[in-house]
């Protein structure tokens, strides 16, 4: 008897544990298309609704399209279980389909951080030639920001060496960012043989790069690019900035990939001019505003509508990218698979290179075609993203609509 209870008590907790998870992988936040269907996984007894008034139910979570909802704008959906208790709210943002025009184009990056960056650590050899240890027990690890020492805000490693220098061997009292978090420490620096001090940690203040310019939205003057993020490379950690910059760039050399040894685009951002100014860095891709408009070496005249997710099919399809620096060019792919309920990362299709002259250029997907927009059908349905380590010619790319959707929700 006592097992046959045992057995129950654990069969509620699951029960109890799957309807917790179930409630709580909901979005409190969506963002959909004018005319998408807002798709959003349940179990029985939850149900998603649309309230009109206390007593009238009229719609649930099998039947929410946007075209049911409150047209352009913003709406609450109510979750609920067993039609009983409320749960949570989701926001829901309605936003008018748009067009864009695909770029193609390769251009350079740079990244400015709010803050800097601590990227390591190293023992500190000091005037009497013993090595210490300055950040020990401060709590700082790699990967945090620090964003001030003494009050003063830091804006760059320069910053933070003059404040350090300045402290005479003084604690200066460090805040600096952990996990989201606000925290603070103090740290003694240590005076080296040079007269100099130190409290022990690298770090930096700005990233660079070159990837392919997605889109540009001509209502907004607003682009996308990448597809994905920018990372230290050190922390792998994606970069929390503060500004940064879209400049032209030069192409040095491209390296063939190959399977087991991705290939890449080497270009310079010296010297180049500046497209616009970067003022979001996510898992998605770069967001910004164009203030260069000609740099860009885009065709106005090309301007196509963004696909709804459902409208995007397996088969044949275009990139377009600039491997020279020059105007960019199409090249085929196939679309060999489709995530159409993926919303969580960046791998929403999986795409294979099949254009024999990009083929004999780059091996397939290299670093730095990231954001190629991919094209079906005269839309927009996409960008490259990612490549297979052990099949360069094939990788993944993001749906275009999640990239939209990205630069609405963080304008």
């Amino acid at each position: 008897m006592k097992i046959i209870k045992k057995i129950f008590i654990i069969a509620i907790l699951l029960i109890i544990y799957t309807y917790v998870l179930a409630i709580s992988s909901i979005p409190n936040n969506i963002i959909v298309f004018q005319g998408e269907d807002i798709n959003i996984n349940t179990i029985f007894g939850i149900k998603i609704s649309k309230i009109k008034n206390e007593y009238e139910t009229v719609l649930t979570s099998s039947e929410i399209q946007t075209k049911d909802l409150d047209g352009v704008g913003k709406t609450t959906l109510k979750v609920n279980l067993f039609n009983t208790v409320d749960v949570k709210d989701v926001n829901v943002s309605i936003i008018p389909k748009t067009t864009v025009i695909p770029v193609g184009t390769i251009a350079g990056i740079k990244l400015y951080t709010n803050g800097v960056l601590v990227v390591g650590m190293s023992e500190i050899q000091g005037e009497d030639s013993i090595s210490y240890k300055p950040y020990e027990n401060s709590g700082i690890k790699e990967g945090d920001t620090i964003i001030s020492v003494d009050n003063i805000n830091i804006a760059s490693t320069k910053d933070l060496v003059q404040i350090v220098n300045s402290s005479k061997g003084e604690n200066v009292d460090i805040k600096y960012l952990h996990d989201g978090q606000t925290l603070e420490c103090s740290i003694k620096p240590t005076k080296t043989n040079v007269d100099e001090y130190k409290i022990g940690l690298w770090v930096r203040d700005s990233a660079a790069g070159v990837g392919t310019v997605t889109y540009y939205e001509p209502k907004t003057q607003m682009f996308g690019a990448l597809g994905h993020g920018i990372t230290d490379i050190d922390t792998g950690e994606l970069i929390k900035i503060s500004s940064g910059e879209f400049l032209t760039t030069k192409v040095l050399s491209i390296i063939k990939g190959e399977k087991g040894n991705p290939g890449k685009i080497q270009g310079t951002v010296e010297n180049q001019k500046n497209i616009g100014q970067i003022y979001k860095n996510t898992e998605f891709g770069i967001y910004g505003n164009v203030s260069n408009f000609t740099s860009l070496n885009i065709n106005s005249a090309k301007e196509l509508d963004v696909a709804l997710r459902e409208e995007i099919k397996e088969g044949k399809a275009v990139i377009l990218a600039s491997l020279d620096g020059n105007k960019p060019q199409e090249y085929e792919v196939e679309i060999e698979k489709i995530y159409v309920t993926n919303n969580y990362d960046n791998k929403s299709m999986l795409v294979k290179i099949t254009d024999k002259e990009l083929l004999e250029k780059t091996g397939g997907i290299i670093q730095g075609m990231s954001g190629a927009p991919i094209i079906q059908n005269g839309k927009f349905i996409g960008a490259i993203t990612n490549v297979l380590v052990n099949d360069p010619t094939k990788g993944y790319a993001i749906f275009g609509d999640m990239m939209i959707k990205q630069m609405r929700e963080v304008k």
